[in-house]
């Protein structure tokens, strides 16, 4: 069991006119969040607003950058080179640490979105331009991602790697997600959510989609903050974690404190 525990969810995720989410209220809930950076969802003035109300309450700065690709939400395969996906990075991080130096503070750590996130795990020239991309810009950027081809290209890096766990979505054995086109891939039950977030955090335990456990030692726990019902949901694993006796902080502090213990 992790003693400190990040509890993030993917926020700014709407555009123009278009409200996803309920993000004020997760706020109130959340320790971290990972913020659109305008391919998949949010805009300037969307990115400026959550920014402002992170520094506000408190909450941890991520970058959550994707493929550029509105109309799909960053969920769909786009035949981009490796060197596209970095500068695309670098153009995303860049936008975001701008608002974030505005309000004073610094974005601390990358999150990929969708699609993006799914293949960093298992291509490791994706995986090798994102770390890149993260270590020039900052070297104490944390990132955050599965086990797999980012989390071995940024630890190689030098950089922090911070350990999710997704808490609505199904796994395979290879530790990988279930992609969401297979049935069951998504969890909407709040009480089987409920049960696998306590398991991943306090037993260090993920039941895969076939029915066999698998050792995860999260430092983060995502939330999907465009679902119906996330907001309940956040509020009732907030309270059943500190029930737990696990302490929630921003990513940060988390990863500061592992690297004491360790």
């Amino acid at each position: 069991m992790n003693p400190t525990i990040d509890l993030v969810a993917d926020l700014g995720e709407g555009f123009g006119a278009y409200t996803i989410g309920d993000d004020s209220d997760l706020l109130e809930i959340v320790t971290s969040a990972n913020i659109a950076c305008g391919f998949h969802a949010g805009d300037p003035d969307i990115m400026a607003t959550t920014v402002a109300e992170c520094v506000r309450r408190g909450v941890g700065i991520g970058a959550h950058p994707s493929f550029p690709d509105l109309r799909g939400f960053g969920r769909r395969d786009m035949a981009l080179s490796a060197s596209e996906v970095q500068n695309d990075l670098l153009y995303q991080l860049g936008a975001l640490n701008g608002f974030a130096a505005f309000h004073g503070t610094k974005v601390t750590h990358l999150a990929p979105h969708g699609r993006l996130g799914n293949l960093v795990a298992v291509r490791a020239d994706y995986a090798q331009a994102v770390a890149e991309a993260a270590v020039r810009v900052d070297s104490e950027l944390i990132v955050v991602a599965q086990e797999g081809e980012l989390a071995t290209a940024a630890r190689a890096a030098g950089l922090g790697v911070a350990i999710v766990g997704i808490v609505d979505r199904a796994y395979q054995e290879n530790g990988t997600l279930v992609p969401r086109s297979q049935p069951g891939a998504v969890l909407h039950d709040p009480a089987e959510i409920l049960e696998r977030t306590l398991r991943m955090v306090v037993d260090g335990k993920i039941r895969c989609a076939n029915g066999v456990d698998m050792d995860i030692d999260v430092d983060t726990v995502l939330l999907h903050g465009d679902n119906p019902g996330a907001v309940k949901l956040a509020r009732l694993i907030r309270s059943e974690l500190v029930s737990a006796g696990v302490r929630l902080a921003p990513l940060a502090e988390v990863m500061h404190a592992k690297r004491k213990a360790a």
